[in-house]
């Protein structure tokens, strides 16, 4: 029977203790009862959402317990009747104390504290046979759940700077000692000296987690991403045990309309796969039919080869992706697509291809080639942004550009989108229009001012009503 990391329980509970000891150290060990029954019921939660529960849950749920507490002794039939219980997730009454005293004394111990539930829900994520979606899933709304709360408490972000794959899997030393230690091994001796020159450095993954966090909108969007990473880890950490994960598709395709934030979150999901050792690299190689597609026999497969080459280690981001078969039987771009085919093959362990463009020539698309329908079966769609979403953004430009509405402006700016999304038509630009709506109000502004005899720094700076209205309209 499985056990987690193909080892003794015994081992997990040492990857337990490392990482509640972590938590314990700024969280208080008075906490310890509480925090043992919450892990045992989200080890139950999650358990719910894979094949459910056997022999190796049970040796599991007997080691979530904290130093110098009592070790359970669940059986499978009581575990069995318990899971039926734990079916939606619930932040525990204890968290929302830490979070509140973390906002008013400016600490983050609520922050590692959902460091310290990822770490451990990963491990049990990865202890069965199956990696599941859904466990992932899960992960992702735990998380979101608490974050959620610091963020309404005003926890400050958290600094640590942690290594995303520095996962507490053993009895090492827990995360924050190895943020703190890092002239240490595990077992607490100075480590040997390295190689002259220096690894590469990878992503950072918190800070690609907050731009994503941070873009305008695309909740559903972001919650897909956050569980395919989830997903990722959990499948990283059962290859790194030498346990089996069945064969996965992790090339993608986004549909939507121009200026939805397609290639923003491409180039994020590039990034953080390589930060959690999917990718090697990151890189995001943007193409569309004319970096493809050549004009005489044989060149097309040699030009789409040097496009895949650069991408390899992160993702190849096909834009528009439907044009490379709508040109008949004898259409270069077919070329293309068998050679991109082939490069997925040939390269899936190391190489992401993302194919973008509108819902129905998308759909049209993969159904023109049987390998594409195999190839692709994730599909995220990107919806328009709304009135209030693109004032959103259009006031992120301004502020990134020292750009100031006056309180007449911010009310005419947001008429002005509200009447944009809702009069929106088959060529709606979303964020693209929003970035024309500011270079327009940048050149009206700029007129305006120009014409004052001494503008000081507030006049340059401050956007008024007429700056955001066509001459005509004036």
């Amino acid at each position: 029977m499985p056990t987690a990391w193909n080892r003794s329980p015994e081992e997990f509970h040492k990857t337990y203790i490392a990482n509640t000891d972590a938590f314990y150290r700024s969280g208080g060990a008075g906490l310890a009862e509480e925090l043992d029954k919450f892990m045992t019921r989200c080890a139950l939660s999650l358990w719910s959402r894979g094949t459910g529960v056997g022999e190796q849950h049970v040796e599991l749920a007997n080691q979530i317990y904290s130093r110098g507490r009592p070790r359970p002794q669940w059986l499978l039939w009581n575990l069995t009747s318990s899971v039926c219980r734990e079916d939606m997730f619930l932040p525990p009454v204890f968290f929302w104390d830490l979070a509140e005293r973390d906002g008013k004394r400016g600490t983050e111990t609520s922050r590692t504290f959902i460091r310290m539930l990822t770490n451990i829900l990963l491990c049990l994520a990865a202890a069965d046979d199956e990696v599941s979606l859904a466990e992932a899933e899960y992960i992702t709304e735990c998380t979101d759940k608490l974050s959620a709360i610091c963020d309404a408490s005003g926890v400050r972000k958290s600094k640590l700077g942690l290594d995303p794959m520095d996962y507490v899997t053993s009895s090492a030393p827990s995360f924050k000692d190895k943020a703190s230690l890092q002239s240490q091994t595990s077992g607490g001796e100075k480590a040997a000296p390295g190689p002259a020159e220096p690894a590469p450095e990878k992503p950072d993954f918190d800070e690609l987690m907050a731009q994503l966090e941070a873009l305008v909108g695309l909740e559903d969007v972001k919650k897909d991403v956050k569980n395919l990473v989830n997903l990722m880890k959990v499948r990283r950490l059962r290859q790194e045990n030498q346990l089996p994960v069945p064969p996965m598709s992790l090339h993608m395709v986004f549909t939507g309309n121009p200026g939805t934030g397609k290639t923003t979150v491409a180039r994020l999901v590039s990034g953080l796969y390589a930060a959690i050792g999917v990718l090697s690299k990151g890189q995001l190689v943007e193409v569309d039919r004319s970096g493809l597609v050549a004009g005489y026999v044989g060149q097309t497969a040699l030009k789409t080869q040097e496009a895949v080459k650069s991408a390899l280690g992160g993702v190849l981001f096909i834009d528009e992706a439907y044009s490379l078969s709508s040109g008949g039987e004898n259409d270069f771009g077919r070329e293309a697509v068998e050679t991109i085919l082939k490069a997925m093959e040939d390269h899936r362990e190391d190489l992401i291809v993302i194919v973008a463009g509108y819902d129905g020539p998308m759909e049209r698309f993969l159904h023109s080639n049987p390998g594409l329908e195999s190839r692709f079966n994730k599909y995220i769609h990107f919806p328009d942004y709304n009135g209030e979403q693109l004032m959103a953004i259009f006031k992120g430009q301004c502020e990134k550009n020292g750009y100031k509405l006056s309180p007449e402006a911010e009310t005419e700016a947001l008429a002005l989108f509200g009447q944009l999304y809702e009069q929106r038509g088959e060529n709606f630009g979303n964020g693209r229009d929003v970035r024309n709506c500011f270079e327009d109000m940048i050149v009206r502004q700029s007129n305006r001012v120009a014409a004052l005899e001494a503008p000081d720094k507030e006049a340059l700076m401050t956007v008024l009503p007429e700056d955001l209205r066509e001459a005509e309209e004036e």
